[in-house]
């Protein structure tokens, strides 16, 4: 692939798929150093996106109603100005996308008038990292070694107390990705009674949650829509670990070499979506087709025999800096 000079990379989200692709854009980047390089996202992702080294513009894509003209126009204009596109999305939206392109743009996905087709015939099972990497490999395109993103480590805000983040959150639509709310304030009791600070983030939307298990544990700090995605990154790099539902900020948690502890209900399936983060045995999954049948003690004990030894070795790291 040569003369490559202008890139699209669809990747809209969520929040997990975005920080699972950033090993896929960080290898785009190092194959085509000297291209011009688009990245098309949901607002939400943009000030993530625009904290990495890897792109060069940013397009917002929120995807409106099939209806919406305006948008299609706009989406047909981007596509011609583009030699080559990586669809990491590979849904139906983004596959009509590539009717919009002219007929020789290069085109890497599932779609099946891909030039640079991934038809593996496991993708769908495959877990997002080892599909992304598949279909780079199906693009001729080298793959980078996952790394910490370092540009995030320092991002805001700090605390001086030691803190493990709680995640009671999940997508408003699936409410079976949430572990009772009661469960929650019953684990972030017990992490205050190990010396830890409760830290909970999430969304504004979150803010009901946080007052919950606030309520029931004072020192319990709540986070929820007071960080941008970038500043949340830090603040999961520096705790000592992660716990909460099958959603984006534990992918975000591993990435930034946090351990975590995701609760998986029957709603999705962790062999391919499991949080993977940069460190062997860090990263723990308990499921359950009903998140209410997992109780409390069950978490409890796999945080003390397994997450104590993690939570008080990154406290003694942590320490000496």
């Amino acid at each position: 692939m040569t003369n490559i000079q202008n890139i699209l990379i669809i990747r809209h989200g969520a929040l997990g798929d975005v920080c699972q692709a950033f090993e896929a854009f960080a290898s785009i980047r190092q194959a085509f150093a000297h291209a011009h390089i688009t990245l098309l996202t949901s607002s939400p992702y943009q000030a993530l996106a625009a904290s990495t080294p890897w792109f060069d513009a940013i397009a917002i894509d929120d995807r409106p109603p099939i209806t919406h003209w305006r948008h299609w126009r706009n989406i047909r204009a981007l596509l011609h100005k583009m030699d080559l596109v990586f669809d990491l999305q590979n849904s139906g939206r983004t596959s009509r996308y590539r009717t919009l392109a002219p007929r020789t743009i290069l085109w890497s996905g599932q779609q099946k008038r891909a030039s640079l087709p991934h038809h593996n015939p496991q993708a769908r099972q495959m877990h997002t990292l080892c599909r992304q990497r598949d279909q780079l490999r199906s693009a001729n395109v080298p793959l980078q070694p996952r790394t910490i993103p370092t540009f995030l480590k320092d991002e805001g805000p700090f605390l001086t107390e030691p803190y493990v983040v709680l995640v009671p959150g999940a997508a408003p639509h699936r409410p079976a990705k949430r572990w009772p709310l009661a469960y929650f304030a019953d684990l972030a009791h017990t992490i205050a009674a190990w010396g830890y600070v409760p830290l909970i983030v999430g969304s504004a939307a979150d803010a009901p949650l946080a007052a919950h298990i606030c309520h029931h544990v004072p020192t319990a700090r709540d986070f929820t829509g007071k960080t941008t995605l970038p500043a949340l990154a830090g603040l999961l790099h520096r705790a000592l670990l992660c716990c909460g539902n099958d959603t984006g900020p534990l992918h975000m948690a591993a990435m930034m070499d946090c351990p975590t502890l995701t609760l998986f209900s029957a709603e999705s399936d962790p062999r391919r979506c499991a949080p993977h983060g940069l460190t062997v045995g860090q990263n723990r999954v308990i499921q359950a087709d009903t998140l209410a049948h997992i109780q409390p003690e069950r978490v409890m004990t796999l945080l003390h025999d397994w997450g104590l030894p993690l939570m008080q070795a990154r406290r003694a790291h942590y320490a000496k800096k």
